[in-house]
C-alpha cells in the first residue's frame, strides 16, 4: 500500500510536467503532409523526345537495371525481369543505326539501315507464353539469338532482329520454328539493348496503359545513382512512346532526392547554410504545389527555369546535402495550405504583389521593400542594367510585336505600385496615339526590362507613404494631388494644373496637365534616346536569393526568418 501511494506521488508530478511541457512546447501550424513522395520529372519531352536513351549505372552505386512500370501511386511495380548489364539503351522498335557520339561520347539509335551497327523491328515469336521472366528466360536460353518479351501481363520468347518481313519468316521456316510468327511491335513498343550494341536484352509492351519502367538496382544499401545524357540522377526512369512516336523520358524522384539535385543550381553551393535552407524549403514547397503542371505529358514538372533547375548530383556537395537533410519535409504553408513559393536572382530593392506581376491576388505574396540586396549589389551579376532606344529602334520593336504605331515619341512610367515598382509604362506616337504596356510580360517583352524595378529618362521615383499629420492617414500620392484643410484633413483636389504666385506676383503652373516635368525628361529621353535604367534580375515575386544571402550571410537571419520576410503571413515546418 505504501508503495502504491509512492509511485502515485512519483508518477503525478511527472505526468503534470509533460502536460506543461507540451504545452509550452511550440506547435507548428504548417505541418503538411503531400500526397505523394516520389516526383516526376521530365527529362525529355514534347518538342526534345529521343529516338533512344541510354543508361549507365555510376560505378559503386548500381549494379544492373530492373524492369517494370511505375502504378498510380507512383511506386514501382516490379515484373520480376531484370539485366546484370551496367549500361543499356531504351529504344523504338524500329529500324535503327547506332550513331556513336561525338568525341567519343554515348551515342544513340536513329531510324534507317544504314550502317554498322543496326537494330532490326522484326522478330519471330514463339508461340509459347509463360507467366513468370524466369519461365521465359529459362525457354530463351535455347536459341543463341533469344530475349524476353513482356506483352500485357505475359512474357515471350522472340527469336533475332531483322529489318524485313520477309527476312524473319524465312529464318522461321529455315530453323523450323513451326507455330511462330513475325511480330514487328507496336507503336508503344520499347527495346531494351547493351549499349552501343544491337544485342537485345528486354523487350515491353502494354499499349497506353502501362509504360516502361527502369530502376538501378542498388548494392547493398548505397542510394543507386545512374548516369543519363551526362548527368547523374538518383530514382528511376519511365520511357513512353505517346502518341506511337519518339521516346519522352521521366525520372521518378524521391522528394529529398529532387530537392538535392535542384539546390546546387538554383543557388551557389558556397552560400550561407542558412540561406540554402531557405532556397531548400521554398523549392520543396514549389514543387509539391506544381503537380501535374505538366500531366499532358504525364509528369509533374520540368527541369528548366520554367519550372525549377534540376540537374542532379554533379553539383552537389555536403553542404547543400546538408540543408535539404536538415529541412527534411518542412514545408511553406498559408492557412494549413500550400504556399506558392516563387523565387528569383534578385529584386532590385522592392519585392512585388503577385497580381502586379502576373494573375489573381493572393494573400502570402504581397511585395515588400527590400533593404538586405543593396549589401551585396556590387556582387550581383549586371544588378544594375541599362537599356536605351532610338525612337526608330523602340518604333520597330513595339511594331515587329504587334503594335500599331508610327514613331514613338515619348515614353513614361503611369503607374507605380506601392513598393516603387512600374505596374505600366505609356508610350505615344507622332500621330498622338497612346499605347500601354502593364505587368511583366507586356513590360519585359515591349521594352526589354529584366525587372519592374527601372525609371525611365531623368524621372526617377522614390517609393515609400506620404501621410499627412497622421500615419494612418496615407495619400495616394502618385496619381492624386491632396490639400490641408483647417483642421489638418487631406483632402483630394480636382485633377488638373496647379499653380503658385512667386514673389513677384507671378503665377506659374507646378503640375498637372500641362505635360511639363519638375524631375527631369518629360519624353523618357536622355540625349535622344529613350533611357530605361533598372536594378535586379528577375520576376519580383516572392524571394530574392540574393537577398537571402544577404540575411544569412551579413543579419544573422535564419532560413525561417528569410522565408517569413518574403512570403506574408506564412508558416514554416
Amino acid at each position: 500500500m505504501r508503495k502504491t501511494k509512492l509511485w502515485v506521488k512519483i508518477i503525478f508530478p511527472m505526468i503534470v510536467f509533460c502536460i506543461l511541457a507540451s504545452l509550452s512546447m511550440p506547435i507548428s501550424d504548417a505541418a503538411y503532409t503531400p500526397p505523394f513522395k516520389t516526383l516526376r520529372i521530365g527529362l525529355f519531352f514534347n518538342t526534345t523526345v529521343l529516338p533512344s536513351a541510354n543508361l549507365q549505372n555510376v560505378s559503386g552505386l548500381g549494379s544492373g537495371f530492373e524492369f517494370g512500370y511505375y502504378n498510380s501511386s507512383r511506386n514501382f511495380v516490379t515484373i520480376g525481369a531484370w539485366t546484370n548489364e551496367n549500361a543499356i539503351t531504351m529504344s523504338m522498335d524500329r529500324n535503327m543505326t547506332w550513331h556513336p557520339g561525338a568525341g567519343g561520347g554515348a551515342g544513340e539509335f536513329r531510324e534507317g539501315t544504314q550502317g554498322p551497327i543496326v537494330l532490326g523491328c522484326f522478330h519471330i515469336k514463339l508461340n509459347a507464353y509463360y507467366e513468370t521472366f524466369e519461365q521465359a528466360a529459362a525457354a530463351a536460353e535455347a536459341y543463341s539469338d533469344s530475349f524476353v518479351k513482356y506483352d500485357s501481363e505475359w512474357f515471350y520468347v522472340m527469336i533475332g532482329q531483322y529489318t524485313t518481313r520477309a527476312e524473319a519468316e524465312s529464318v522461321a521456316s529455315s530453323r523450323g520454328l513451326t507455330g511462330s510468327l513475325v511480330d514487328a511491335g507496336t507503336a508503344n513498343t520499347i527495346v531494351v539493348v547493351k549499349t552501343g550494341t544491337n544485342q537485345i536484352l528486354f523487350e515491353f509492351d502494354y499499349g497506353t496503359t502501362r509504360f516502361f519502367g527502369v530502376r538501378p538496382i542498388p548494392i547493398n544499401d548505397e542510394t543507386p545513382e545512374t548516369w543519363f545524357r551526362g548527368f547523374r540522377y538518383t530514382g528511376g526512369f519511365q520511357y513512353a512512346r505517346r502518341g506511337g512516336e519518339l521516346i519522352t523520358v521521366v525520372n521518378y524522384v524521391d522528394t529529398e532526392d529532387y530537392v538535392k539535385g535542384i539546390l546546387p543550381y538554383e543557388m551557389n553551393n558556397t552560400w550561407p547554410m542558412e540561406a540554402l535552407k531557405a532556397q531548400a524549403v521554398t523549392a520543396r514547397t514549389y514543387a509539391h504545389a506544381s503537380l501535374n503542371t505538366h500531366s499532358s505529358y504525364g509528369f509533374d514538372l520540368c527541369t528548366t527555369e520554367h519550372c525549377q533547375v534540376y540537374l542532379g548530383r554533379a553539383l552537389a556537395n555536403e553542404r547543400t546535402d546538408r540543408a535539404v537533410d536538415e529541412t527534411a519535409n518542412m514545408f511553406v504553408t498559408f492557412e494549413g495550405e500550400l504556399a506558392r513559393t516563387f523565387y528569383a536572382s534578385s529584386n532590385g530593392g522592392a519585392s512585388e504583389n503577385i497580381e502586379n506581376v502576373w494573375f489573381d491576388a493572393m494573400p502570402h505574396l504581397i511585395g515588400v521593400i527590400d533593404p538586405y540586396e543593396a549589401d551585396v549589389a556590387a556582387r550581383i551579376p549586371s544588378y544594375s542594367w541599362t537599356i536605351t532606344y532610338t525612337p526608330q529602334q523602340l518604333t520597330q520593336r513595339l511594331q515587329s510585336r504587334g503594335v500599331n504605331c508610327s514613331t514613338i515619341v515619348s515614353m513614361a512610367v503611369s503607374a507605380y505600385t506601392t513598393t516603387g515598382n512600374v505596374l505600366s509604362v505609356t508610350v505615344r506616337d507622332s500621330n498622338g496615339r497612346s499605347f500601354t504596356f502593364t505587368r511583366r510580360e507586356q513590360l519585359s517583352s515591349m521594352l526589354g526590362v529584366r525587372t519592374q524595378r527601372f525609371n525611365i529618362g531623368n524621372v526617377a521615383h522614390e517609393p515609400g507613404s506620404i501621410f499627412a499629420n497622421d500615419p494612418a492617414q496615407v495619400l495616394d500620392a502618385d496619381s492624386q494631388l491632396f490639400a490641408i484643410d483647417a483642421e489638418g484633413n487631406a483632402v483630394a483636389v480636382p485633377n488638373g494644373p496647379m499653380y503658385a504666385i512667386t514673389e513677384s506676383g507671378a503665377v506659374e503652373i507646378i503640375s498637372g496637365d500641362s505635360g511639363g516635368s519638375s524631375s527631369g525628361s518629360d519624353n523618357g529621353m536622355i540625349n535622344g534616346l529613350f533611357t530605361i535604367r533598372g536594378t535586379g534580375n528577375g520576376h519580383n515575386v516572392g524571394m530574392s536569393q540574393w537577398g537571402a544571402y544577404s540575411m544569412a550571410e551579413y543579419h544573422g537571419m535564419d532560413f525561417v526568418d528569410i522565408i517569413k520576410f518574403y512570403y506574408t503571413g506564412v508558416e514554416v515546418g
